[in-house]
């Protein structure tokens, strides 16, 4: 068992906290957090350990887990690979894209594996198709959450737009050409609503569009391909396989069939895969200590959150034009 310390324990480090304290392939060591009420009242509530500096955890720890606000990434991150101890870091990997390419350089320096907390990539719905999306050449996403002002000290791109970046990046196999963008500050500083068109040299065009002021929840996206539609609803964990061959010489009474104006004959059929029920947060934690085990690649890379961000910030960029 590798031992896990969790550097942060606001909403999301508690639940880290939690899962590392259940994973059977972690021992939690214990936590830290810079506010001491917090972290005495979590130390007497759920016995974790509260440790008096990050410094101190580190050194027991062969795992960090860095849970603390995006602005903190960085300091806490490098502190980390410093030490030489292994990484998984929460989303966005830094606040800054110098950031994250200083943390690329010192993993490869230290020799210590990283991992991001690009939690979708996790999510049995996604998981159930992402291998069957093969050269999407159009995808849509909507990701809709009501207002909430935790997360609101970050843009709603970096916020919940750079989850569909990450998911989207893992799967067109080509560089991104262009990206244009528009987003509108309704309640905060930085924009609540925003929509970005990523266009990739391969051909591919990505529609996204995130809200954090809607009045219900939406996590959807929409990829289509050659003889493919496939939807992912990340909210509800459900999933759709449309495709198109061929229609058979003598199709039977149930079959799909269209007919293009050439007169090609086209049947539609299902292929919807069974999703099996998963805790997303879990599964990437613990696929993490498979990496550091096994000495694999991470599933979500250093250089794959690098390149998320990346493409978050010149979306951002795109509204500073405005």
């Amino acid at each position: 068992m590798l031992k896990a310390g969790v550097l942060g324990a606001g909403h999301l480090g508690k639940i880290h906290l939690k899962l590392l304290n259940q994973s059977s392939k972690y021992e939690l060591i214990g936590f830290f957090d810079a506010d001491t009420e917090a972290s005495s009242k979590i130390e007497t509530e759920f016995g974790y350990k509260s440790f008096p500096t990050m410094e101190a955890l580190i050194a027991a720890c062969d795992v960090v887990d860095v849970v603390t606000p995006t602005i903190y990434h960085f300091d806490c991150a490098k502190m980390v690979i410093e030490a030489g101890k292994h990484l998984f870091i929460e989303k966005p990997i830094t606040h800054t894209v110098a950031e994250a390419e200083e943390l690329l350089q010192l993993a490869e320096k230290h020799q210590v594996k990283g991992q991001v907390g690009h939690v979708e990539r996790f999510n049995p719905a996604f998981m159930a198709v992402n291998r069957k999306i093969s050269n999407p050449m159009f995808i849509e996403s909507h990701r809709l959450a009501e207002f909430n002002p935790r997360g609101t000290d970050v843009s709603v791109v970096l916020d919940l737009m750079i989850h569909d970046i990450d998911a989207i990046l893992s799967v067109v196999d080509s560089k991104v050409k262009n990206v244009n963008a528009s987003g509108v500050s309704v309640i905060s500083e930085t924009p609540d609503i925003a929509n970005a068109r990523i266009e990739f040299e391969n051909g591919c065009v990505a529609n996204l569009t995130a809200s954090r002021i809607s009045l219900k929840k939406m996590r959807k996206a929409r990829f289509f391909q050659r003889d493919a539609y496939i939807s992912v609803d990340f909210l509800e964990k459900k999933c759709e396989v449309v495709k198109m061959k061929d229609a058979p010489e003598q199709p039977d009474d149930f079959a799909m069939i269209l007919t293009n104006a050439e007169g090609i004959k086209k049947q539609i059929y299902f292929d919807n895969p069974e999703i099996p029920s998963n805790n997303a947060i879990l599964d990437e934690l613990d696929s993490f200590a498979d990496a550091i085990n096994n000495n694999t690649q991470p599933i979500v890379t250093l250089t794959q959150g690098t390149e998320a961000l990346r493409v978050a910030m010149q979306i951002i960029e795109n509204f500073k034009r405005l």
